[in-house]
């Protein structure tokens, strides 16, 4: 049995607790990127873990005339703590088919608190400004991924790497048509940021 004055304590603790805004009490901020940010997701998103963007720090996309208020940067190992999938497309760089493993563009934007609309907007956007549009209903039918490997190996950067956002065209029929050197228009490799 609880005391009178243990009891008027726990009631005035928690009286006090329910009348806090609800962001004083949950200070459950998605964490920081330990290691070098390789990709940052602005825009829509719910979960930011970094600061607004810095023109002196953020140099690529000041030159890019890029900026926001807030963002969710990942590093390597952020992205690769994600549930990981495979695919082995053919690809055009030597017609033959690789194995790429990376987590669903879907799931990095949910673990950056994005949850557009099917007709939504997705800007992948790589290191040298070339920039692809999809819409979120097309990265979901055609299970885009951002891979960070190829062939079992870490992609680097000067290759195709770091980050790679990218589709299995041969198992998308109107693309498997296609030649292969037309089917992978909205695959930026060297992907760096992420509009929503």
């Amino acid at each position: 049995m609880i005391s009178g004055m243990k009891k008027r304590q726990f009631l005035t603790t928690l009286a006090v607790a329910g009348a806090l805004p609800a962001t004083a009490r949950v200070a459950h901020a998605p964490p920081a990127a330990r290691g070098p940010a390789l990709l940052t997701v602005t825009g829509a998103i719910a979960k930011p873990n970094r600061g607004p963007f810095d023109p002196v720090s953020d140099q690529m996309m000041h030159k890019q005339k890029l900026g926001f208020d807030k963002a969710h940067a990942f590093d390597f190992a952020m992205l690769t703590a994600l549930p990981a999938r495979q695919i082995k497309p053919t690809l055009e760089y030597d017609g033959k088919p690789h194995t790429l493993r990376g987590p669903l563009l879907l799931d990095v934007l949910k673990a950056a608190g994005a949850t557009p609309p099917d007709g939504g907007k997705i800007v992948l956007r790589a290191v040298d400004g070339y920039a692809a549009s999809i819409t979120v209903a097309q990265a979901r039918a055609q299970r885009y991924i951002v891979a960070t490997h190829m062939d079992g190996a870490a992609m680097a950067l000067g290759g195709l790497g770091p980050l790679w956002a990218i589709y299995e065209a041969d198992k998308v029929p109107e693309m498997a048509k296609k030649p292969v050197q037309e089917r992978f228009g909205s695959c930026p490799w060297a992907l760096y940021h992420i509009e929503v």
